[in-house]
């Protein structure tokens, strides 16, 4: 179905021009370049904040004296806010201009960064931690739709390919940068640097956004839906929540009882949002009848599911299944990420050229390397070298870096600009949604062989099954791909 068919709801709007409107197809200004790195430095700020706390943490406990579950509670206190306000904060910005939301959102996180600098205690850390999120469910959901509006043709397919090689560098960047900065102990600040780090970043991206990015908002600014907002976001907390928590707490009643309340929430939400589809709704629902969009989001969800239960469960096999030390299992996603990159350069490269064959071809050889890893570690065990493992490992990083930005670029494409925010924050919402997914499925998948053995063989006959269960749902992901377009049209209408 066409946008143009999809913005009849929305005739009483128009869309702001840009202040610097993008230029023809073979060239990109030089201030739309300026633009663009801005939007993508504020996604690295995002993922990097997402992992780079991760190798600090022995250090932030050492330092805090904060026990196991605050420990576990400062990455919670990130990821719960952000997956709870990505819808809000899309339809945001469709609403009081996205440029200016995304500076909002940077003030809110990078005030929160400084912050948690300066936290001396575990409450007051946390605390920041939360603060942090909320100002990336408010900024993060600007830089796609912000990018879907304001480029066009090849100059769009390089904008999101280079936001595919972003979220690759990100991957490997985030521990890095935690532990290096954590080692340098510099000036005496130990852990601190990483948040510290944040400060001048946010503040460049203040600075030239305010200058470059142009701005994009409706002509006729509908009221935000307050009562969607708080719906959706109760039923996000009562299922995302318990997927976070239930494993640490041996799955409860309580888990099954909010995973249940959540549903029920969401089904109210889904009918006050059908009521209000001509009153200015948090969510337009006629979005899901573009096939590209759902299925796009879809997929998306599959990515996030298999991210989410692949990662986790590769740490813990590369040290307690092959006995490998911290740094070399760090090499280990260091080498994926080398993959992820050159994958993600390919999609910058070609730009939009081959529409869905090319993250389907991603899909492939992504799942093809995780089968040839399934095998070898199934039959060389305990054997198994890092050296030995290299080429499949860099094969499934290749395969994955070839679908990330491609897959936001066509699943987007469709979307009216009236709608960009409100579709970005969904997309978002989808890949966080499949995270915490993967995660919860490793319950089932993993430490349901492992139980707390620290056994390596039994850690290793995990492992494997999970390969598995991630080639199947890389499978199905691009079985969904089937719904983006065939051909090479990245006009946005």
């Amino acid at each position: 179905m066409s946008s143009s068919v999809l913005g009849n709801e929305h005739e009483h709007t128009s869309i702001q021009t840009p202040t610097h409107p993008s230029p023809g197809p073979s060239k990109m200004a030089m201030g739309a370049w300026i633009a663009l790195l801005v939007l993508l430095t504020a996604e690295l700020m995002n993922m990097l904040d997402q992992s780079v706390v991760l190798t600090a943490l022995p250090a932030i406990q050492e330092s805090t004296g904060a026990g196991s579950v605050a420990v576990q509670w400062l990455t919670t206190a990130y990821s719960l806010p952000v997956a709870v306000g990505l819808i809000t904060g899309g339809r945001l910005g469709d609403i009081y201009g996205r440029r200016r939301i995304l500076l909002i959102g940077t003030v809110v996180f990078t005030a929160a960064s400084l912050l948690c600098a300066l936290a001396t205690g575990p409450g007051v850390l946390i605390g920041a931690r939360l603060l942090q999120g909320v100002g990336v469910a408010v900024m993060i959901p600007q830089v796609l739709a912000t990018m879907h509006v304001t480029f066009e043709g090849h100059n769009r397919s390089k904008a999101f390919g280079l936001y595919g090689a972003v979220l690759a560098i990100a991957n490997v960047l985030g521990p890095v940068l935690g532990g290096v900065l954590t080692q340098a102990d510099l000036f005496g600040l130990s852990w601190r640097p990483i948040f510290l780090v944040n400060v001048p970043v946010g503040l460049a991206v203040l600075l030239l956004g305010g200058r470059f990015i142009p701005e994009s908002t409706l002509r006729k600014a509908d009221r935000l839906d307050l009562a969607g907002m708080l719906l959706s976001g109760l039923a996000i907390v009562l299922i995302l929540f318990p997927l976070t928590e239930g494993h640490a707490h041996r799955w409860p009643l309580w888990c099954f009882a909010m995973l249940a309340a959540g549903v029920l929430v969401l089904g109210v939400c889904l009918r006050h949002q059908r009521r209000r589809q001509d009153n200015a709704p948090l969510v337009t629902l006629s979005l899901f009848r573009v096939r590209q969009f759902s299925g796009g989001m879809a997929a998306d969800l599959m990515h996030g599911l298999l991210c989410g239960l692949f990662f986790m469960t590769w740490t813990l096999y590369l040290q307690r299944g092959l006995g490998l030390s911290p740094l070399e299992a760090a090499v280990a996603f260091v080498l994926l990420s080398v993959g992820e990159l050159g994958g993600a350069t390919i999609a910058a490269k070609t730009a939009g050229r081959f529409a869905r064959r090319l993250p389907q071809a991603g899909a492939l050889i992504a799942t093809a390397a995780m089968s040839a890893y399934g095998l070898q570690t199934g039959s060389h065990q305990a054997d198994l070298t890092l050296l030995a493992m290299t080429p499949p490992v860099v094969l499934i990083g290749f395969g994955l870096g070839m679908v990330s930005g491609p897959l936001a670029d066509l699943s987007l494409a469709g979307v009216p600009h009236e709608d960009a925010g409100s579709a970005s924050g969904l997309f978002n919402t989808a890949i966080h949604l499949g995270i915490a997914l993967g995660t919860a499925l490793t319950a089932v998948v993993f430490f349901a062989i492992t139980g707390r053995s620290p056994d390596g063989a039994a850690n290793r006959d995990a492992f494997v099954t999970v390969l598995w269960w991630v080639c199947g749902l890389l499978a199905l992901m691009w079985a969904l791909m089937f719904c983006l377009p065939k051909q090479a049209d990245n006009q946005a209408h």
